[in-house]
């Protein structure tokens, strides 16, 4: 039988770690304007997991609350010592655990399935080969 994979996603000081058991139940990239804000880049990639995936986190977070186009509340957990976004939960998806693709720093990690927000991309930024691409959220 095949051990089980253990992930683990920090912020870029390594104050602030989550590890979570097995594969992402998908990997979607998202163009909105705010995950642009919250990166700082043309997108963000993010990681779902089910809640009961998560290993453990340790280190203290800041927690960021905001709306989502959902209306319902997103909880962002990021290192009070170096800003780094590294997990967030969504009202309006409970029991998934969302990470930072960026903060596994792993080459290997999956692409991306889907662009989301594709609306308020950048005109350069295009998604992975045979990924699907929604104008908002689907």
């Amino acid at each position: 039988m095949a051990e089980t994979r253990i992930r683990e996603a920090s912020c870029c000081c390594g104050a602030l770690t989550i590890k979570l058991s097995g594969d992402p139940e998908y990997v979607s990239s998202c163009a909105c304007q705010a995950c642009q804000r919250r990166t700082g880049s043309a997108f963000g990639v993010t990681a779902f997991f089910q809640e009961e995936h998560v290993v453990g986190q340790w280190g203290e977070a800041t927690v960021f609350e905001r709306l989502g186009a959902s209306g319902k509340p997103l909880f962002f957990r990021f290192c009070p010592a170096c800003g780094s976004t590294v997990w967030w939960e969504a009202l309006a998806r409970p029991g998934r655990i969302a990470v930072a693709a960026g903060a596994f720093a792993d080459k290997d990690f999956p692409a991306p399935q889907r662009l989301i927000w594709a609306d308020y991309k950048a005109s350069w930024v295009e998604p992975p080969a045979g990924a699907a691409e929604f104008p908002r959220s689907p």
